[in-house]
């Protein structure tokens, strides 16, 4: 085992690279959350994020469509690229970004609306489809979240009114309908039972189809079972970032070993 290194080991680069975090610094006021940073995301994989509470995962996935811009005194340094284009630009269209890289958080978040009204909303604000439009969206959105066989004939429902599980398939049923190129996905099993988890789990690799998939847990079984890559951070730095199965049975890095271990964190 390596211990101590100053830059993570990568995985062999890929030309299906979608997200390209290069040097990232972040600061909350004069704490800086996170290290110098360097990741590369390929298209169409689930990435997951472990380390322990306060390492800097969230703060991460939060960089990647800029929602901690929300917070008074945060500021960025470095560069992260999706698609080609600087995230980090004060010349880029927030709320595009925020289309094309969608987020589900820890607890399910539906609006006090109709499930038809939580799918349309996306659709609505930034203005993607007619009237008449709608109605296809909502079903297919739902179909892509293997809801609508359930729901298709409660669509005028409060969705409030569903199970913790639904409500989060509907939030990423939500995300789906404004054809997002990424979901990030903070924790989006913490709430849910062991059945619904592993629904959940299910639904993302059927996901990863379509989207490019990133993931913050603290539930190392489910970083090993969903992800393709799995990347550990530790005190705002990524210590080790490699296909998760080199991660999880051969780590480079003895800090890595100690934490999916139980020895550490």
């Amino acid at each position: 085992m390596q211990e101590g290194l100053d830059k993570p080991l990568m995985p062999e680069t890929s030309d299906n690279i979608i997200i390209a975090v290069n040097r990232l610094d972040f600061f909350y006021g004069k704490f800086q959350a996170l290290i110098d940073v360097n990741l590369e995301v390929e298209r169409n994989r689930i990435t997951a994020l472990i380390g322990p509470s306060g390492c800097g995962k969230s703060t991460f996935l939060r960089c990647l469509n800029r929602m901690n811009d929300l917070i008074d005194s945060s500021r960025a340094a470095g560069s992260i690229k999706i698609d080609g284009e600087e995230v980090l630009s004060p010349k880029i269209d927030l709320v595009n970004l925020r289309k094309k890289v969608g987020m589900v958080f820890q607890r399910p978040n539906p609006f006090p609306l109709s499930i038809f009204e939580n799918i349309a909303f996306g659709l609505r604000v930034h203005r993607l489809a007619q009237r008449e439009k709608l109605e296809e969206i909502v079903h297919r959105s739902l179909e892509a979240v293997l809801l609508w066989d359930t729901l298709k004939d409660r669509l005028q429902r409060n969705a409030l009114t569903l199970t913790l599980e639904q409500q989060q398939r509907l939030c990423i049923a939500r995300l789906v309908a404004v054809q997002p190129e990424v979901l990030l996905m903070d924790e989006p099993c913490s709430a849910l039972d062991p059945v619904s988890t592993q629904r959940i789990e299910e639904l993302m690799q059927m996901l990863k189809r379509d989207y490019t998939i990133l993931i913050v847990t603290h539930n190392m079984q489910q970083a090993a079972r969903v992800s393709d890559f799995t990347g550990f951070f530790l005190l705002g730095k990524l210590i080790e970032f490699d296909v998760t199965g080199k991660v999880f049975t051969a780590p480079s890095n003895k800090k890595t070993e100690e934490y999916i271990t139980g020895r550490y964190g």
